[in-house]
């Protein structure tokens, strides 16, 4: 079984928020939640960003403490949550430690990102990588080849992966100027 993971290339990223932008508007969420986030950090006296979602952990938290079973796994790793079973106790909320189910009070239920699975099965990249326009973000098949936590290093990046084992691997590139890509 593959495990499809977001690659992040921080040094790319320009901070624009165009990833998180795409992804509100594909899903039409409401107006204070964002299931993608682009964070600022500093890194020996460098600003970076760092755009984060859901991890669609390989052990997912929110999965194991949803006492109504509404969130599920599918053969590529994509970790779903099905908003009909979801009782809105906010177990899921409170278990995830990078923040990705939010509490929408509107509908009184948890959501969060669902990887574009729609666009995935019609062979299309998720919104958010598709608006990227450095190439900052993309999906990958996860490598174990890189370990268990390629994404060590990266300033910010608190929370232990050995709890969830988050898909996420982030690439680090020679130092340099990075311009926008063409397409």
């Amino acid at each position: 079984m593959k495990q499809l993971a977001f690659w992040l290339r921080p040094e790319r990223c320009v901070g624009c928020r165009n990833c998180q932008l795409a992804c509100k508007n594909e899903h039409r969420t409401a107006a204070r939640i964002n299931w993608r986030r682009v964070q600022e950090g500093e890194d020996n006296d460098r600003r970076y960003f760092i755009s984060l979602a859901c991890n669609h952990c390989r052990n997912p938290e929110c999965f194991r403490v949803c006492p109504e079973k509404a969130y599920w796994k599918r053969r590529d790793g994509v970790v779903l949550h099905l908003p009909r079973r979801c009782q809105g106790c906010q177990a899921c909320v409170r278990a995830c430690p990078y923040q990705a189910p939010r509490y929408n009070p509107e509908t009184r239920k948890a959501e969060k990102c669902d990887f574009c699975h729609k666009r995935l099965d019609q062979g299309l990249p998720p919104a958010c990588v598709a608006a990227c326009p450095t190439g900052a973000l993309g999906i990958v098949a996860w490598s174990e080849d890189l370990g268990e936590a390629p994404y060590a290093g990266w300033p910010g990046f608190l929370p232990d992966p050995a709890l969830t084992r988050p898909s996420l691997q982030f690439t680090r590139e020679k130092r340099g100027r990075h311009f926008l890509q063409q397409g």
